[in-house]
């Protein structure tokens, strides 16, 4: 990143009111796509985990047979909750030809996964399935990035003390941004972008930290060490310590 013009690198303040960010004037228009787009794809991703959550109880029932949590109930639920947390339908509005194939791609990947899935979520007799929202985040980017490969990619990374799944180790950029950037106590909160190189390519780039709610310190809190439902010793994270990052790609 050393030389890289300043024009070319900004820090986003978390000024998210639906998909609006407050963005440099300096960053150009190319680039102000480029955020819209991966906030999109972003946004579109954290609506599918948080239904895949609010279904843990259902999913790990053991007592019941079919669920009726196919593909095709999750995605149309995933796009209500976008909705609900933007005020925009994903594929609404004036999107470029880009964002709605990208968008279209990620919501077939979403219905993909689930419905793959099908034998796990409703096997009775058995309680914890593992299909957790990391779990189901992760199959939908690995897919995504698979149909998407040549010009997207999106993935879920972390800082390396916390990542459990070695797939998720941080690049050396994603690293970087996250240790001199996302841990910055100085620094607001908010997402980071660049336009550098992924795999050799020039890419835009963008970071997007995720924060540990309540919700999360069932797995991922205190006391450290003891091991949670998943398997995995927590972290002793607590609320709003970063513990992860969504990292987007948009190949030039």
């Amino acid at each position: 990143m050393s030389g890289m013009s300043t024009l070319t690198r900004t820090f986003i303040a978390a000024a998210l009111v639906g998909c609006a960010l407050v963005v440099s004037s300096a960053i150009g228009a190319g680039v102000t796509e480029d955020v819209a787009t991966g906030t999109r794809l972003a946004e579109l991703l954290r609506a599918g985990r948080r239904i895949i959550s609010n279904y843990q109880t259902l999913i790990n029932d053991p007592a019941l047979g079919d669920k009726h949590l196919d593909g095709e109930r999750i995605t149309r639920e995933a796009i209500a909750e976008y909705s609900k947390h933007t005020g925009n339908d994903p594929l609404s509005g004036e999107l470029t030809e880009r964002d709605r194939r990208l968008l279209e791609v990620q919501i077939e990947a979403m219905r993909e996964v689930v419905d793959e899935q099908q034998d796990n979520i409703n096997r009775a007799g058995i309680a914890f399935k593992g299909f957790v929202p990391a779990v189901f985040a992760r199959l939908m980017n690995d897919k995504f990035s698979a149909k998407a490969g040549n010009e997207a990619r999106v993935r879920v990374t972390a800082p390396e003390q916390l990542v459990r799944n070695r797939k998720s180790l941080p690049d050396a950029w994603e690293a970087q941004i996250i240790e001199s950037v996302l841990l910055d106590p100085q620094r607001a909160k908010g997402a980071y972008t660049d336009v550098t190189e992924a795999d050799g390519r020039p890419a835009f780039r963008m970071l997007l930290p995720e924060y540990y709610t309540g919700s999360c310190l069932s797995c991922h809190g205190e006391p450290k060490g003891e091991i949670d439902v998943t398997g995995y010793p927590k972290e002793g994270g607590k609320a709003g310590d970063l513990g992860g990052a969504i990292s987007i790609v948009l190949f030039k």
